[in-house]
């Protein structure tokens, strides 16, 4: 017996020592460093606030994104920083009012305009990081190829140059002397779309290409974008989708829509890369409301795409990342997709770009913390550079000026717009967005003192980025990109 307690008591001291020699040794090894996180952007074209079933769509449901947002935060205040394609596009991969980098509209094909190569995209930032970059759907930052994905920090691209209704088959007979819509593979142009039936091919397309993406760069850090083209018009639906709703056609390319979200998610998964991507899913503007049943709904809001009221500007947004966004969060909070850029440059560990941006980090909002506001305000720009509201927290001022609207008109069918006006007359109008979303009530005259703050605000805006609307020029804007046709 005391020889076996002897042992044992040599046992306990050679541990004791062996722990003692590990314990400072193992302090100077340091852990092993977190895989950067992959990042996946959908950005979806011309789809309204209400065109999701968890925002309220009827005729069809969006089950892929209603399991998205219930495993991550949806946002019910997220602004698209202009009610136009080219414009929205330019802020989102800039970070940038668009108009503070000359970009306005929608550049139309062989366009001598486009994203400057001095302004800094998401892409090249990741790409200094050593993130593989594609985009996969619509760019229309410029169809030159100067401006095309390539030449702004993207490895790979394949899609359309830019809306797929700037085409000989537009439904304007006066716009029909468009060039024909080829779909590009890096810098060439490739297939002819030349007809809907070839349009229809353009999700699925998208899709494959998007998960083939995920598969080649598995095993490094990766940004894919992908902003598909649908549901702008022409609609098309492929095969599979064809008359599934019972919204028309619209519903089916929702529903095909949602599909491609989850088949990428799918994918994410069965490559283990699920816990380890953010995936953040938005819209580039409201719906184009009056091609009727082939446009989406704002959800309530008032008006649509083109417009500085709220149904042009408010889109639906959910970002889901496993462990780190809260999981079945709403956030009421103003944001914009120009906070995308500065909050993925510091979760992958990028810099900002050199020259002053207009977004602001909202991680910490993200992930859960509330007590936190990153956006105090923002501003409604549209047309060339014409500063038509502004907002502050649940204020919003809309100045005096001449707009489209969609109310009174009655909307087209099957494809075809109906009419509506680009030089309606808005007087200035102060609403409260918490009582009055839909923008309906002026309250000026109960609120001088609002007003007289936004107008201050709005003095600072001008001041900054100019405003056509008063012939100001603004101190900050930069030039955009520019080659001679």
């Amino acid at each position: 017996m005391t020889r076996t307690k002897n042992n044992l008591l040599r046992l306990s001291l050679y541990v004791l020592l062996i722990a003692g020699v590990w314990a400072p040794l193992s302090s100077w090894v340091s852990p092993p460093k977190a895989s950067p996180p992959n990042v996946v952007l959908f950005f979806i074209d011309d789809m309204g606030y209400g065109d999701l079933s968890c925002y309220g769509a009827a005729g069809y449901t969006t089950p892929n994104l209603d399991r998205m947002a219930a495993e991550g935060t949806r946002f019910t205040s997220f602004l698209a920083a202009q009610a136009v394609c080219s414009a929205s596009r330019a802020a989102l991969l800039t970070g940038c009012y668009p108009n503070r980098i000359g970009i306005s509209g929608a550049l139309g094909p062989g366009s001598p305009v486009g994203l400057n190569p001095e302004e800094e995209t998401i892409a090249e930032l990741l790409k200094e990081k050593g993130y593989a970059t594609g985009i996969f759907g619509k760019w229309h930052l410029g169809s030159q190829k100067e401006f095309l994905p390539l030449q702004h920090g993207f490895d790979e691209y394949y899609g359309v140059p830019h809306s797929h209704d700037m085409w000989p088959l537009h439904p304007n007979q006066a716009r029909a002397n468009y060039p024909p819509l080829h779909l590009i593979e890096g810098n060439t142009p490739g297939k002819e779309v030349k007809t809907l039936e070839d349009a229809s091919e353009l999700t699925p397309g998208i899709t494959e290409r998007a998960v083939g993406f995920i598969r080649k760069h598995k095993k490094q850090p990766f940004f894919l974008y992908v902003p598909h083209p649908l549901p702008h018009v022409p609609l098309a639906a492929s095969g599979r989708f064809r008359g599934k709703s019972s919204a028309g056609l619209l519903g089916d390319v929702m529903m095909e829509l949602d599909w491609s979200v989850g088949r990428i998610l799918q994918e994410l998964k069965q490559q283990g890369l699920d816990k380890n991507t953010i995936v953040i899913f938005t819209s580039d503007n409201g719906p184009w409301l009056n091609y009727g049943d082939h446009a989406g709904s704002a959800g309530g809001f008032r008006e649509g795409k083109g417009t500085s009221f709220e149904g042009g500007h408010r889109v639906p947004c959910i970002i889901r990342w496993p462990g780190v966004v809260p999981a079945g969060r709403v956030c009421n909070k103003l944001l914009t997709t120009m906070e995308i850029l500065p909050t993925v440059a510091k979760l992958c560990g990028a810099r900002l770009p050199k020259k002053a941006i207009d977004g602001v980090d909202m991680m910490a909002l993200l992930k859960g913390d509330d007590t936190v506001t990153p956006r105090d305000h923002f501003y409604y720009y549209y047309r060339q550079n014409s500063l038509e509201a502004v907002r502050k927290g649940d204020w919003k001022l809309v100045f005096a000026h001449p707009g489209r609207t969609y109310e009174g008109f009655l909307p087209g069918k099957g494809g075809q717009p109906g009419p509506n006006t680009e030089n309606h007359e808005f007087p200035m109008a102060l609403y409260n967005l918490r009582r009055d979303p839909g923008e309906r009530y002026d309250v000026r005259e109960q609120n001088p003192d609002i007003v007289a703050a936004l107008e201050k605000l709005a003095d600072e805006a001008r001041a900054d980025l100019g405003d056509d609307l008063q012939k100001r020029q603004g101190k900050n804007v930069r030039l955009a990109g520019r080659v001679e046709k």
